[in-house]
C-alpha cells in the first residue's frame, strides 16, 4: 500500500516544505503512482521512518535549513565570510526561494554546516586570510551557488529515475532547450523527453516572475557545466535508444513511405570523456552525484 504525500507528511510530523526537502535529499522514498499522478509514499517506508531511533526529532533535524545569518552563527564566522565560502562553491545550498523583491534567498542544511565547521581540513577556510584560489574566483565575480544546487538537484532527479529515457529527460531539464535540440535532432525524441520531464510545480505558476527567476537557476549556464551535461545527455540517449525507440504518433507513421524500422534513430556515438567542472567543490559534487564521468 502507498499513501499520498500530504498524508505521509502528516504521519511523519513534517511540514510540507520539510517533507518535500526530505524527499529530495533521499530521506523519504517515494514511488511512481499507478495512475501517473503525483508520486506516493509506501506505507512500509512510513513505518520504517517512524521506528527510527529519535523519531521525529532526528528526521526534523536532518531537514532543518538556515539562511546566511543563522548559518554564519552556527559556524561561528562572520556572515560576509560565510557568503564568500558559499559563492566560491565550498558550501552547497539545499533549497532556495524567491522573495518579494525577486531576489534569490539560499538556504543550507544545518547538519551539513556543523559537519563542515567541525572538520579540521576546513579550519583554514574559517579563520585568517581566504586562500588565493578562492579569492581569485570571487574577484572574477563567480557565484557557484546555482551550480552546486543544480548538482544536488541532479542527484535527486536521477535517483528517482528508473528508466533510461527518464534519466535522459532528467539531464535535459538542466540544459537550455536549444542545447537539447542541437543534440537530439528527432522531434519525436524531443517530444518524448518533454513528456517525461520531472514535475516541477514547487516554484509557482508557469510564466510567473518567480518561475522565470527559478528557470534561470534550473538551467546550466557555465561552459564546463554545459559540456558535462551535454556529454551525459548523449550517453543517456544512446542507452535509451538501445532499449527502445521513442514513440512515433500514428499519424506520422502512416504518412511515411519508409518501412517502420526506418523510424529507429541511428545511435549517437558518445564523445570522448570530458573533464568535470573546474577544481572546486562542484567537481566532486558532479562526479559523485551523477554517478560516473561521461
Amino acid at each position: 500500500m502507498t499513501r499520498p504525500q500530504g498524508s505521509a507528511a502528516r504521519e511523519l510530523g513534517l511540514k510540507r516544505g520539510e517533507f518535500d526537502l526530505a524527499v529530495r535529499l533521499g530521506r523519504i522514498r517515494t514511488v511512481a503512482a499507478p495512475d501517473g499522478g503525483r508520486r506516493r509514499v509506501p506505507s512500509a517506508e512510513i513505518e520504517r521512518i517512524r521506528e527510527t531511533e529519535g523519531f521525529p526529532d532526528t528526521l526534523r533535524e536532518q531537514v532543518r535549513v538556515v539562511g546566511t545569518a543563522q548559518a554564519a552563527e552556527l559556524m561561528d564566522i562572520p556572515p560576509t565570510r560565510f557568503t564568500r565560502l558559499a559563492r566560491a562553491g565550498m558550501l552547497t545550498p539545499a533549497k532556495f526561494y524567491v522573495n518579494r523583491y525577486r531576489a534569490v534567498v539560499w538556504l543550507y542544511l544545518a547538519q551539513e554546516l556543523r559537519e563542515f565547521a567541525r572538520s579540521e581540513i576546513n579550519a583554514p577556510l574559517l579563520t585568517g586570510r581566504t586562500p588565493d584560489r578562492l579569492r581569485a574566483r570571487l574577484a572574477a565575480g563567480d557565484d557557484l551557488r546555482p551550480r552546486t544546487w543544480r548538482a544536488r538537484h541532479a542527484s535527486y532527479l536521477l535517483g528517482r529515475s528508473t528508466d533510461p529515457w527518464e534519466r535522459a529527460a532528467a539531464i535535459a531539464t538542466l540544459l537550455d532547450p536549444t542545447q537539447v535540440a542541437e543534440l537530439v535532432e528527432s522531434p519525436y525524441e524531443r517530444a518524448h523527453l518533454h513528456r517525461l520531464r520531472p514535475e516541477e510545480t514547487w516554484y509557482g505558476a508557469p510564466e510567473s516572475p518567480t518561475a522565470q527567476v527559478v528557470e534561470r537557476i534550473l538551467t546550466a549556464d557555465h561552459p564546463d557545466e554545459i559540456s558535462w551535461l551535454r556529454a551525459n545527455l548523449m550517453l543517456r540517449m544512446a542507452e535509451a535508444r538501445r532499449l527502445r525507440p521513442a514513440p512515433v504518433p500514428a499519424s506520422a507513421r502512416t504518412a511515411r513511405t519508409e518501412p517502420a524500422t526506418a523510424t529507429v534513430p541511428v545511435p549517437v556515438t558518445a564523445p570522448a570523456p570530458i573533464a568535470a567542472p573546474e577544481e572546486t567543490a562542484t567537481r566532486s559534487l558532479w562526479s559523485r552525484l551523477l554517478g560516473r564521468r561521461p
